[in-house]
């Protein structure tokens, strides 16, 4: 992103006022929020681009082998943009590893990719170094209507609530009972 001498200017004098507050003439505010506008455009372009780029290359990829010389060219393109390879970029660029050009990407895009594996588990190692011992389990939540809303927590002041006593297996599953045999014939003929 380049920014015209009157950008730079405006830029100037917002970071001078940073630096040492103090109220602002209104044209100067204008000129800051025009800029920040202008800043925030071009984000939105570079977004949308990059998003045109990578959905250019997935089509390129699918059409391989016919689409070689562009779907290279949009390969570079990407990772001079900072694109890690993905999975399906290595696959096709080892189905066309005969290929010179093709064979040379591969070496950059397994060095990248690889790179790029290694930052995100050194991230992770170091979020869980860095996360308090069980900070990792998730915390249970007490449900409305269960325990917790129907006995208070005792605090240091607070008596312990009176122990209820465990339930005996037999209480909570009681012994089925087995079903009475029907009468002999005999029996029910007579009856």
């Amino acid at each position: 992103m380049a920014f015209s001498a009157d950008e730079l200017r405006v830029l100037r004098r917002a970071l001078a006022n940073a630096l040492h507050p103090a109220p602002l003439p209104e044209e100067d505010v204008r000129d800051a929020l025009r800029l920040a506008d202008s800043v925030d455009e071009a984000v939105r372009e570079a977004v949308r681009l990059r998003a045109f780029l990578l959905a250019d290359l997935t089509r390129y990829r699918e059409a391989l082998p016919g689409s070689l010389p562009g779907y290279l060219d949009l390969l570079e393109d990407a990772l001079a943009d900072g694109y890690d390879p993905g999975a399906d970029d290595l696959a096709a660029l080892r189905a066309l590893r005969a290929n010179p050009d093709a064979a040379r990407l591969l070496d950059r895009c397994q060095v990248l990719a690889e790179r790029s594996v290694r930052a995100r588990l050194a991230r992770v190692s170091q979020a869980t170094a860095s996360a308090p011992a069980g900070a990792s389990r998730a915390r249970l939540l007490a449900l409305p209507g269960g325990r917790a809303t129907e006995e208070p927590r005792p605090g240091p002041s607070a008596p312990a609530p009176a122990e209820r006593p465990v339930p005996k297996p037999s209480e909570v599953f009681p012994p089925r009972r087995r079903p009475v045999p029907p009468p002999p014939p005999e029996e029910r003929a007579a009856g």
